[in-house]
């Protein structure tokens, strides 16, 4: 008798590692040659049907014979991934130690992933690449990278793009492409943010005449299919996007730029956490093709790899054409008189700048009008009823909202506690500055960019418009306006709340901010103009400014390294974190607690467990956050531990009952 054909698929938002077996259908239209790796099925699945993802197929089954199921229907006749895709992906599901249904969910866009056809409805005119505004005449450091990238463009190779801002690492991405595009092949171009791609964009389009797929999340579903197919169908050779972009299916790829590889963005923030650096490293590996990750300040994990001669060092230490660097001063603020936030030298100098028709931009990474409402009588604070913060004031739609929930009360006049009328604002928002820059500077433009004031579709790219016109004389904003933009008009840029950095409980922080400091100084003086940087705070001789501004970030990077490695932190030793939440304070405790003591059974190698302990947000959204954190200075040894762990703690009975997750390789430890 002929053996059963056993179909192995993955199912997505289902919380099992393991893979889940069907039989192959009995259908004579249904050639058991068309069951291939990387085709998408219906199966049934409890009462209903779900849209799995085909494995691997096998004669053998793990179950009796009589208890599986048959397949429902096949939806491809071939595959929508290759080989070297799903080759990815069991790695990353494997190191992120995520059930692959999840992963492989991840590498779909939505539309496909719901079963939708495969088929683009109207399919682009893509001419012969061409190349329209001639490539720039590079200095000596930007065709130096030029031509060592292109030597290796068909080996594996990491290098890291370590470029000053403004010095022209755009110019080396396209001449890049171009060589690539020339090849026939396809290049995949990873940003950070949304709010990257259309400047990208404008310039590619103006550079090539190929057809540019781009892919994120503010797209819709059909315009995100559209684009993965092309990619995939090898129909379309330049991808634009962010992280989600990354596993679309490349059949020619030949090159992967990271532009701002620093930028903490690349990484999930939950569910999949996934780092779309690290993979697209691997990525890189497996397809045998070069990887340039391109920062102004390059990650320390990154420098590391450098250090160990694992990446590449390439340097642009200087602004492309005749641009100077700007110069960098610190505003002692201590014992004056703000208007509301800003200082008499600021006001000043703002005022100079605009009087010369030159732009000023001002970042304050804070939106809404105000961060907290207090009774001045009783000291009453307007506190979220569902996490461990303040509600922060919305004036302009008259709303306290909460920015870790979302949930939004009306803005109250009298005080619950004592019935006062006397309810103040404290603290400096984005709304707030907008309304005293226009009172001040009556008679200019300001131009507010943060999440609240760009949620509706265009309006970024109609301010970004507005700004390149010279039709916005202030521009005020928050990480919105830190990295990656060129304003050739802006030669004045303030950083209003430098100190609000400088105390954390995050070892990360010293990174961030002196990250922060240098993207946001480099959007001064990017052309003719020699731009000027005030840095407000009252920590002037705090050590990480002083050095930053005194030896640059490539120093301030040795340093901090020389730091971690005293004390044994990333990247010289790795971590895992676990994270439960539950509305009930006393589960995802005890959940973590038995966890580590599980995990302190099965430690063989010394990897350090510690915690269970509260988050340092211990409640949002009405959920209480606990966190264990693992560590280690091999690799191997804390992943054999993970490895273990994974597969025991489904069998406890509080996994059921929480929320919980595994971020491998965090990024921050909120």
């Amino acid at each position: 008798m002929t053996k059963p054909f056993i179909l192995k698929v993955a199912i997505p938002a289902v919380p099992f590692f393991k893979l889940f077996e069907y039989l192959a259908p009995e259908d004579e239209d249904c050639p058991i040659e068309n069951l291939q790796a990387g085709i998408r099925l219906e199966v049934p699945f409890g009462k209903r049907s779900k849209i799995a993802f085909l494995i691997a197929t096998s004669v053998e089954s793990d179950y009796p014979i009589e208890k599986l199921k048959p397949i429902t229907r096949i939806i491809d006749d071939a595959p929508l991934l290759a080989e070297i895709d799903l080759k990815l992906l069991h790695w990353v599901s494997s190191y992120y130690h995520h059930p692959i249904g999840e992963v492989m969910s991840a590498a779909f866009p939505v539309a496909l992933r719901q079963g939708k056809e495969a088929i683009i409805k109207k399919l682009p005119k893509v001419s012969e690449v061409e190349i329209k505004t001639t490539p720039l005449i590079c200095n000596a450091a930007q065709q130096n990278a030029i031509d060592k990238i292109t030597a290796t463009l068909d080996d594996f190779n990491v290098f890291v793009l370590d470029g000053v801002t403004g010095s022209g690492k755009t110019e080396v991405y396209m001449q890049l492409i171009q060589t690539v595009l020339e090849r026939n092949q396809q290049v995949l171009v990873l940003v950070p943010e949304i709010t990257l791609t259309p400047q990208l964009q404008q310039r590619f389009q103006a550079r090539f005449s190929t057809h540019i797929a781009i892919s994120h999340s503010k797209l819709t579903d059909l315009q995100r299919k559209n684009a993965w197919l092309l990619m995939q169908s090898g129909a379309c050779s330049l991808l634009l996007g962010t992280r989600s972009a990354l596993f679309t299916p490349l059949p020619k790829l030949g090159l992967i730029i990271l532009d701002e590889e620093h930028d903490s963005s690349f990484k999930q923030p939950e569910g999949f956490r996934f780092s779309a650096r690290d993979v697209a490293v691997m990525r890189g590996k497996l397809a045998n093709v070069p990887v340039v990750l391109g920062s102004a300040t390059p990650s320390l994990e990154s420098l590391y790899n450098v250090k160990n001669q694992r990446y590449q060092h390439l340097s642009l230490p200087e602004r492309a054409g005749n641009a100077l660097p700007p110069l960098v001063q610190i505003l002692d603020i201590r014992q004056q008189k703000l208007k509301e936030g800003l200082s008499a030298k600021l006001l000043e100098e703002m005022t100079t700048t605009l009087a010369k028709d030159e732009q000023v931009l001002l970042f304050l990474n804070r939106r809404g009008f105000a961060p907290t409402l207090i009774c001045d009588d009783c000291g009453w604070v307007a506190r979220c009823i569902h996490c461990d913060a303040n509600l922060v004031i919305h004036r302009n739609k008259n709303l306290l909202r909460c920015h870790h929930c979302g949930i939004e009360h009306r803005l109250i006049s009298d005080c619950p506690a004592c019935e006062s009328n006397e309810l103040i604002s404290l603290g400096l928002g984005t709304e707030r500055l907008e309304s005293v820059l226009t009172r001040l500077f009556s008679d200019k433009i300001v131009l507010r960019l943060d999440r609240d004031s760009t949620q509706k579709k265009g309006t970024l790219d109609d301010f970004l418009a507005q700004i390149h016109a010279g039709e916005a004389h202030i521009i005020l904003g928050t990480q919105l306006l830190a990295k990656g933009h060129h304003f050739p008009n802006v030669t004045l840029v303030a950083i209003l709340d430098v100190d609000s950095g400088l105390f954390s409980t995050d070892f990360h922080s010293g990174e961030k901010l002196a990250q922060l400091i240098v993207q946001v100084s480099g959007r001064a003086g990017r052309e003719l103009k020699q731009g000027k940087v005030l840095l407000q705070t009252r920590q002037p001789e705090h050590p990480l400014l002083t050095e930053l501004l005194r030896d640059g970030y490539a120093k301030f990077a040795a340093l901090a390294l020389a730091e971690r490695e005293m004390a044994s932190l990333p990247p010289f030793s790795y971590q895992a974190l676990l994270r439960a939440h539950h509305e009930i304070e006393a589960l995802p405790q005890t959940f973590l607690q038995t966890v580590a003591e599980l995990a302190q059974r099965l430690n063989s190698q010394n990897v350090q467990i510690l915690g269970a302990i509260p988050a340092p947000m211990a409640r949002r959204a009405g959920q209480y956050r606990f966190q264990l954190l693992f560590q280690h200075v091999n690799r191997a040894a804390l992943h054999h531990l993970l490895r273990q762990l994974m597969s025991q703690i489904s069998t406890l009975k509080l996994a059921t009952k929480v929320r919980w997750s595994l971020d491998v390789d965090p990024v921050d430890l909120y």
